[in-house]
């Protein structure tokens, strides 16, 4: 979708990079009729807080200062980084993107995670073509000034592109990707600025989810099957 791979990237025809040793990889698998191995159709890569420290820090610093994270920090805080979502284009249903979201709300209550974030990305490297959803995002989602983590200075792109008076909202909200959209439905939200990522060709935006507000049916849920299981 426009990514630009580095050699190394595009003679392996893979996308990898440092952090993938030690994080976590969460798989969707199709195991079709079992005649044929499994085939992986969705992923999500998980790096812990703890895990993070130990090996450098959270990708998501490359482009944002979330130092900011940690002015804000409670007790009993435990920060988990999400990234590297995809699923194959025939498996982009709501039944794929739910095995993905009942596995990391598992993974929240193992690990006891109260705050995760990423990088949403919009397609194309021009602010200006995405003014609205970014416009909508910084005027209606931007996060409390706690937890406003900021694109780095070198790398700042202003969202306030659009003045909000010239928004509708509901008009808005249809432009976002569906995972931004997810996000935000999870009670989600926005740090200030975009970061242009050359080599993927996409516009960035910082998102944060404070896991006390997921949805209950997914914690419920895992619980549910969990004691099923034992």
């Amino acid at each position: 979708m426009g990514a630009q791979p580095t050699p190394e990237l595009a003679a392996a025809k893979r996308d990898f990079d440092h952090f993938d040793p030690f994080c976590d990889h969460l798989l969707v698998f199709d195991h079709g009729d079992g005649s044929q191995p499994p085939v992986v159709v969705g992923t999500y890569r998980l790096l812990r807080e703890c895990v993070a420290k130990a090996h450098g820090g959270f990708y998501s610093a490359s482009e944002f200062d979330i130092a900011m994270l940690d002015r804000g920090r409670r007790p009993d805080d435990n920060f988990l980084e999400l990234g590297r979502s995809c699923v194959a284009p025939e498996y982009r249903t709501n039944a794929v993107i739910q095995f993905l979201w009942r596995a990391i709300a598992g993974y929240i209550v193992e690990h006891k995670i109260s705050l995760m974030f990423g990088c949403g990305s919009f397609h194309g490297v021009d602010p200006d073509a995405l003014a609205v959803p970014l416009g909508y995002l910084h005027h209606y989602h931007l996060a409390p000034p706690e937890r406003r983590v900021r694109a780095l200075p070198s790398r700042f792109v202003t969202m306030d592109r659009i003045p909000k008076e010239q928004l509708n909202p509901r008009e808005a909200k249809r432009t976002l990707p569906p995972l931004i959209k997810g996000y935000l439905s999870l009670g989600g939200y926005i740090g200030d600025g975009a970061v242009i990522d050359p080599e993927f060709q996409t516009v960035d935006c910082f998102i944060m989810v404070p896991c006390d507000t997921l949805t209950e049916r997914y914690i419920h849920r895992y619980r549910r099957e969990q004691s099923e299981a034992e």
